[in-house]
């Protein structure tokens, strides 16, 4: 099966129905389906991957379709790299046509094998071509998407998605046109973010209408959301924080809002707790996944967020700090550093299997026997089934032989009334190994102190989670994705050696 098939099996139930943009003057999946073959006609005869290097637009559905219709790889690469970063990527995958603004092409005008287009460019020039006539081949282990991973400790690898992984995601995850008419879904995570992706395929095969902001920024994604009555939305963590006091300051809420998912990141339990309490009428959605996994792999539901905020039980409400139960067709499990299954409740790495996980790279495949996929990932899954991802392996804590999760710390230090962001780390020191570390940031007008927040740590956690250095900052280092960048606080707050 090939993900165009997705587009035009809705475009056959409900052609008329809008696909993308506003409500009123949208393009329709009949539309969509004829754009798509229009850019197809426009690629015919070329050769090698589509690239797309620029924000969202109508030309990127159009690309990724018209790509998949031609029987090329689809691959979307961040536009906000530095420039001797993107030229290589860019260089990397040639022959290519590169779908890009201006200043992405100017960078990459000397690439061999590489020609460019604007997306404006691009739709005006299908626009005047006869849809193409070639039938879209069906290969579903052919590759559809290439996405580069976040690289947040270092260069960015190429994940491989062929149709089969993502038309199994879509078809596991979604029912076909289960939206209803009036429902829309506000997109901002960038196409090159494998949420961008996948929001834009469910979407479509749910029939849910969708909105595009090319560039987060919270007053807009409100004011957009408002405009547009949007009823469902996917945020990262650091979004929703930010929505979050949006909303508190003008109080307007999202009266259409019914429905948000969040993901990408470790979501700190203040925070979700305060968009619960400001958003009581909205069903929230934790998914955990990863690039190589084809999105959400594992997903705490909205009841999951109901009982555990009215649970007077710890063990349910520490719910809020889980991911949920894997997907039905997905199996996780937690291993020992030798790749061997723990007792449930111990902690270790999350290892997964599905017919959804690539757990590919270009040039290899990097499943092991049975096909599973290592997540690099520390955490543990509790009695009920309930999975917890502590982050990253390389970024626990190993203090004096113990094994300290930051976001146990980041939680605490993000419940004092002045503290906006914490980010908690471990640094190198003779006497223990690693000793805890903490970058926060304070509300707007607030003063917080070392010693006030030290005090704050260890009146509820134990002795050896209390920071020992603690850096009071204007922000925290992240990727384009809002990532945080642990390794670049590490780097800058060492302790001195010791005389």
């Amino acid at each position: 099966m090939n993900i165009l098939t997705l587009l035009e099996i809705v475009a056959a139930a409900d052609g008329d129905r809008v696909a993308l943009g506003d409500r009123d003057t949208g393009l329709t999946y009949a539309g969509l389906l004829d754009l798509a073959a229009r850019t197809a006609r426009r690629l015919d005869g070329g050769e090698g991957t589509v690239l797309y290097a620029t924000t969202a637009s109508p030309a990127f559905p159009a690309a990724l379709f018209a790509a998949a219709w031609t029987g090329r790889p689809f691959a979307p690469l961040s536009y906000r790299l530095a420039g001797d970063p993107l030229r290589r990527l860019i260089a990397a995958q040639a022959p290519a046509l590169l779908v890009a603004g201006r200043a992405v092409l100017d960078l990459a005008a000397e690439v061999p094998g590489v020609t460019g287009t604007g997306p404006d460019d691009l739709l005006r020039t299908a626009a005047t071509m006869p849809p193409t006539e070639t039938a879209a081949p069906q290969d579903p282990e052919a590759p559809a998407v290439l996405l580069h991973t976040s690289g947040t400790t270092g260069t960015p690898k190429v994940a491989v998605l062929r149709h089969r992984h993502l038309t199994s995601y879509v078809l596991e995850s979604t029912e076909l046109l289960s939206a209803a008419p009036d429902e829309a879904a506000l997109v901002s995570v960038p196409p090159y973010h494998i949420a961008g992706v996948a929001g834009l395929l469910t979407g479509i095969y749910s029939g849910r209408r969708i909105v595009q902001l090319p560039n987060f920024e919270a007053a807009e994604w409100v004011r957009l959301a408002r405009e547009q009555h949007v009823t469902h939305a996917m945020v990262v963590p650091t979004m929703l924080a930010r929505i979050v006091e949006v909303l508190r300051a003008d109080g307007g809420g999202l009266p259409a809002l019914r429905h948000l998912s969040y993901g990408g990141g470790r979501m700190p339990r203040p925070v979700i707790e305060r968009a619960l309490e400001l958003l009581p009428g909205v069903d929230f959605v934790n998914g955990y996944g990863l690039t190589e996994t084809t999105s959400s792999i594992a997903v705490l539901t909205p009841q999951d967020h109901r009982d555990a905020v009215a649970s007077a039980d710890p063990r349910v409400r520490r719910r809020l700090e889980s991911v949920g139960r894997p997907l039905p067709a997905v199996e996780i499990e937690v291993r020992d550093s030798g790749g061997r299954p723990v007792p449930q409740g111990s902690a270790g790495e999350l290892w997964v299997r599905g017919p959804q996980v690539s757990g590919e790279y270009a040039h290899a495949s990097h499943l092991e026997e049975g096909g599973w996929f290592r997540t690099r990932d520390g955490g543990w899954i509790d009695e009920d089934g309930y999975v917890y991802v502590e982050g990253r392996l390389d970024d626990v804590i190993v203090r004096g032989g113990e094994n300290l999760s930051p976001g146990e710390i980041e939680n605490a230090l993000i419940a004092h009334p002045d503290v906006a962001e914490a980010a908690v780390f471990g640094v190198p020191d003779e006497q223990w190994g690693e000793v805890v570390a903490a970058a926060v940031v304070p509300r707007p007008g607030a003063r917080v102190s070392a010693e006030d927040l030290r005090e704050w740590v260890a009146a509820r956690l134990r002795s050896s989670r209390v920071p020992a250095l603690i850096d009071v900052r204007d922000s925290l280092p992240r990727n384009e994705m809002g990532k945080l960048l642990r390794r670049v606080l590490r780097a800058h707050l060492r302790p001195a050696p010791r005389p």
